[in-house]
């Protein structure tokens, strides 16, 4: 297994995943360096070709410690300037980022990475039943926001 490979491959992934989760750049940063340094560390027992999964499993159980951790009970909202190409990618940036740690992990593994319901499930380490629910509440969280901005 070469790691810096799978880093290339990977890296996007794993940042994006934690910054749904932290909503802040440098802690999504720290949190893709320590999900690639447990992959160097784990690298012999990870069956080859399921490194993906893995990969967005231990970032979604390492980004729940962080959150967890006593230093992070404050939050801070999201201030780093992103940069999007058209102006609803930025609306729909905002209102994703306004729900729930766990509603935005499952739009992102379903919607942008592709996952089933079950592999988001077996990642997050939920029922299948418990992320259909997220994602429905997020979508009616999502189509309110949107509609507001649109018509508002």
């Amino acid at each position: 297994m070469d790691v810096l490979a799978l880093y290339d491959a990977h890296k996007n992934m794993v940042f994006r995943l934690a910054l749904s989760f932290l909503k802040s750049v440098p802690d999504a940063e720290d949190a893709t360096q320590q999900v690639f340094l447990r992959l160097i560390e784990y690298r012999g027992r990870i069956v080859p070709g399921k490194e993906r999964p893995w990969l967005a499993a231990v970032t979604a159980n390492l980004c729940r410690d962080m959150l967890r951790a006593a230093s992070r009970r404050r939050t801070e909202p999201l201030t780093e300037d992103l940069v999007f190409d058209t102006p609803p990618e930025h609306e729909i940036f905002q209102s994703v980022m306004e729900l729930s740690a766990g509603e935005r992990a499952a739009v992102y593994l379903y919607y942008y990475e592709g996952y089933s319901t079950a592999e988001a499930a077996q990642i997050l380490g939920l029922s299948q039943t418990a992320v259909t629910s997220r994602l429905d509440r997020a979508r009616q969280h999502l189509r309110g926001k949107l509609e507001e901005v649109r018509y508002g």
